[in-house]
């Protein structure tokens, strides 16, 4: 199986048009078409309804999406490990996009000072993705703030956030933070419950975020208030750009690493997250 067959079918599946494939895989459009066609034809099957204006998907192909993302990642795994010279180690790791920037960009650094040696893969999925990917054998380690619990997965709790109420105005009182201006930052289902429990007479966000960098960049542009982790929110609270909503409870949530309980990189991984504790 030629690797770029792949490529190509998941660049069509993405763009659906196989002109704009053509450009982003940097070949002619005749390449695409005769790459997909040649694909269809090893696995016997029509990957694409071409219409006149639309291409879709049949149901073969949105079953070949799924292997041809593991393959590709299975053989840049694979490819980085083998052909990698002078690396003393490897580790593939992902986080959810909540953590990523709060967080793992901080851990990341600190692995790469401890170990400048190791070649390292790092994504950004959401906990469902990061969960197959763990199962399927293309992740080493994962971060999540509500991971699955299966029992093949060894669960750590590795940090603590500390979600508290920040404005861009001082002196709010909390009614008034959760009023026009608040930002409902998604921290998973636990922190919505949370939430719900703690401000049942709570307006219903005008506006949802998916992450803290989202919130951030909003408030610094048209302001507001959101419940953000306190090491995102230190500098513009010491520059009073940012300011505590003071009545308002601290939301505490666990982050997790996620590894299978047979890791043949346990050895790799044991001392990598004890970097959290000097953080």
């Amino acid at each position: 199986m030629d690797i770029e067959l792949l490529r190509t079918f998941l660049e069509v599946s993405r763009t659906r048009h196989f002109g704009q494939a053509a450009e982003a895989l940097h070949v002619t459009q005749a390449a695409v078409s005769a790459r997909i066609k040649t694909l269809e034809n090893l696995l016997g099957v029509r990957l694409f309804d071409r219409l006149k204006r639309d291409i879709r998907l049949t149901p073969e192909g949105n079953r070949l999406e799924y292997y041809a993302n593991l393959l590709i990642a299975q053989w840049r795994k694979a490819r980085q490990d083998v052909g990698t010279g002078g690396t003393t180690a490897q580790l593939a790791v992902g986080g959810s996009l909540r953590l990523w920037d709060i967080l793992l960009q901080d851990w990341l650094h600190q692995v790469r000072r401890a170990q400048p040696d190791m070649a390292v893969i790092a994504e950004m999925h959401s906990p469902e993705v990061l969960t197959r990917r763990l199962l399927d054998g293309v992740l080493d380690l994962a971060f999540m703030l509500e991971p699955a619990q299966l029992d093949v997965l060894d669960i750590r709790p590795v940090a603590k956030l500390r979600l508290q109420l920040v404005a861009d105005r001082a002196g709010l009182s909390v009614e008034q933070a959760l009023g026009a201006g608040y930002l409902m930052v998604d921290w998973g289902l636990g922190h919505a419950l949370t939430h719900r429990r703690l401000f049942p007479d709570a307006p219903e966000p005008l506006v949802r975020l998916g992450t803290a960098r989202m919130a951030l960049s909003h408030m610094h542009s048209l302001g507001g208030a959101a419940y953000l982790p306190e090491s995102a929110v230190q500098a513009e609270l010491a520059e009073g750009r940012f300011h505590r909503v003071v009545d308002a409870p601290v939301i505490e949530h666990t982050a997790y690493a996620v590894f299978p309980v047979r890791s043949h990189r346990i050895e790799l991984i044991d001392p990598l997250l004890e970097l959290f504790d000097g953080m």
